[in-house]
């Protein structure tokens, strides 16, 4: 029975090598696998589904108009823009500026459709007065985000 014994000689230096290598890879796999997981981006957008857009309420925000304040009125709960108005427009701005309701009356629709001010279009020839009345519709649904500058007014009503 002749058998032939091999030696196998491993280096110290080559097996730590190795081994760091090894974990290395382990990790880089796990590294990889938690970064690309759906899980973590629907955790994070059902979260972000949780918090309320607005803090309920009627804000309003007013416009000087040749010297008579007209105020633009957003009603609003936690999640949507119930209401947009008009509030105080006298007889004399109604005649002054004839535009004034029907853009208001089509922007108000456009943005209770859409529940944004994103992406809202208006004709060329009636954009400055578009462009006023959208100004003011912002300012008054930043005043019901809830923002620091929102939780001034506890009662949410806004200022009038």
């Amino acid at each position: 029975m002749s058998s032939k014994t091999k030696i196998v000689v491993l280096h110290l230096k080559e097996l730590i090598y190795t081994g760091i290598f090894v974990v290395l890879g382990i990790l880089f796999l796990i590294l990889m696998i938690v970064m690309f997981l759906p899980k973590t981006a629907a955790k994070e957008t059902s979260a972000s589904a949780n918090t309320a857009a607005y803090v309920p309420g009627v804000y309003t925000t007013s416009l000087i108009i040749n010297d008579n304040v007209v105020d633009v009125e957003v009603t609003v709960d936690e999640n949507n823009i119930n209401d947009i108005q008009i509030v105080n427009l006298d007889e004399a701005v109604t005649t002054m500026f004839p535009l004034i309701e029907p853009v208001f009356d089509d922007l108000a629709e456009k943005i209770l459709k859409t529940q944004s001010l994103e992406n809202i279009t208006y004709a060329d020839d009636n954009k400055y007065t578009s462009t006023v009345l959208l100004n003011a519709i912002k300012a008054s649904l930043q005043k019901a985000s809830p923002s620091p500058s929102a939780s001034e007014d506890p009662a949410g009503s806004g200022s009038r």
